[in-house]
């Protein structure tokens, strides 16, 4: 929310021209605390340090807890797209409760997930689903960049040109529904570079790959790293800068100006912002930006954010192969990806709106164990490690959640469904960006957290 959208926002936050923190005179805050240690929330605290602000990291778990450790780690704009589309509806009642479909809802009556599950409905169609492509386009193409600042700032761990990144099929006729993905998202104004290889073709670019793959296509300028590698050397470098990080903290509730007209302002040694924690605490702080996926929503519903954020878990395992593949393997038809780190190839997929502390279901690993063992060559997929589930934070209208809430100081980073690691950096810097200057970017419009 800014306040030159007409949001009756209160004049004395408005005078910096777009009010979203800071009102006319008023310093930039000293002291935020970031809720939540995976790659969105890190990201906004090392930015934020760009910017002279002094940064606490507040982690119920560790660091990369979520989604942002066991997933495949890929950086790849070009499929930064909206979850909720058409082909999602056309897996039907009967196959997304079956445990072994690419998705998957356990049958169970819970009103918070049902009402998401309407929500997403309604969200998959073509229009919407553009609509929606047209608001990430500008994330996607500032997406990279981002990353090379964090690199050029210190952060340790590098990000690999995806060389080739391949998304393969049995039969030619099977990519079609991507082709037609890929030349929409150019249409939005992303560019998108892509060829189309047959089967002789795309086995011999890639041995790993079986007989039975007939077609593929070959995508352009995307990378990929090692999420969790990644995600802890960021970690490093915000305590190397100063940031402090409390893991294994919970925070319990948000106590601040609850509306933008101050009235009910709850006071915490003379700061905005009280953060009841875990170990019985309240901590105060100038501003707090919420990043913390999957268990997003209880925190800043009170602030006038009611899209509902849901777990929409994801599974991985690491295996041995004869000969590692040159980059990642995309497999959309049974939406799983294979990403090659270091002597281990991780495989990793699947879609389930469950609980985000459910216990891992081996029926998912199984799953996708027998969705890939005809499709990859000189894999030992019997002799499995670091078996993983992790929870995705998915929206029903499947764009992410950035920015302020009702409260001027409460902010929100989080939602991104399976493109968090994509777009964590560029969301990080441009969140850091509205929290210290008080100007909304326009490119964080279409994710007003109040929408």
């Amino acid at each position: 929310m800014c306040a030159d959208e007409g949001s009756g926002a209160d004049p004395a936050v408005a005078g910096v021209g777009v009010g979203v923190g800071v009102g006319r005179g008023s310093r930039a805050p000293g002291r935020v605390a970031v809720v939540g240690a995976g790659m969105v929330g890190l990201a906004t605290a090392w930015f934020l340090q760009e910017r002279g602000v002094e940064v606490t990291v507040i982690e119920r778990a560790r660091v990369a807890a979520g989604s942002s450790w066991g997933n495949a780690g890929w950086l790849t704009p070009s499929l930064a797209a909206p979850l909720p589309e058409p082909a999602v509806l056309r897996y039907g009642l009967r196959a997304v409760l079956k445990p072994t479909s690419p998705v998957y809802v356990p049958p169970r009556a819970d009103p918070r997930l049902l009402r998401f599950l309407a929500g997403f409905a309604r969200n998959s169609t073509a229009n919407r689903w553009r609509r929606a492509m047209g608001a990430l386009a500008p994330l996607n193409r500032r997406a990279l960049g981002a990353f090379d600042i964090l690199a050029a700032g210190g952060v340790d761990v590098p990000t690999r040109p995806a060389a080739p990144f391949l998304a393969c099929y049995r039969d030619p006729r099977e990519r079609e529904a991507l082709i037609v993905e890929l030349e929409e998202i150019r249409d939005v104004g992303q560019s998108v570079e892509f060829d189309l290889l047959d089967g002789a073709a795309v086995r011999t670019l890639e041995p790993a790959l079986a007989d039975g793959i007939g077609a593929a296509i070959r995508i352009d300028g995307q990378r990929f790293c090692d999420p969790g590698d990644f995600v802890t050397a960021l970690a490093d470098s915000v305590r190397a800068r100063g940031g402090a990080l409390r893991e294994g903290v919970g925070v319990l509730a948000i106590h601040a100006d609850r509306d933008v007209d101050h009235h009910d302002r709850y006071r915490v040694g003379g700061a905005e912002v009280g953060l009841e924690l875990s170990t019985g605490e309240i901590e105060p702080f100038d501003m707090v930006v919420v990043a913390s996926g999957a268990w997003l929503t209880d925190l800043v519903r009170p602030f006038g954010v009611r899209t509902p954020v849901q777990a929409g878990r994801g599974y991985s395992f690491s295996v041995t192969a004869r000969v590692l593949p040159g980059g990642p393997l995309y497999f959309p038809t049974h939406r799983v990806a294979c990403t090659p780190l270091g002597d281990r190839l991780r495989i990793a997929g699947m879609m389930e709106f469950q609980e985000p502390h459910a216990p891992l279901d081996r029926r998912r690993i199984t799953a996708i164990v027998n969705a890939v063992r005809p499709l990859l060559a000189g894999i030992d997929l019997d002799t499995r490690t670091q078996e993983w589930v992790g929870s995705r934070p998915c929206t029903p209208d499947g764009l992410p959640l950035i920015g302020r809430t009702m409260s001027r100081r409460v902010f929100v980073a989080g939602g991104h469904g399976m493109w968090g690691i994509t777009l964590g950096p560029i969301t990080g810097q441009l969140v850091a960006e509205a929290v210290t200057t008080g100007h909304c970017p326009a490119q964080l419009a279409p994710f007003d957290p109040l929408r």
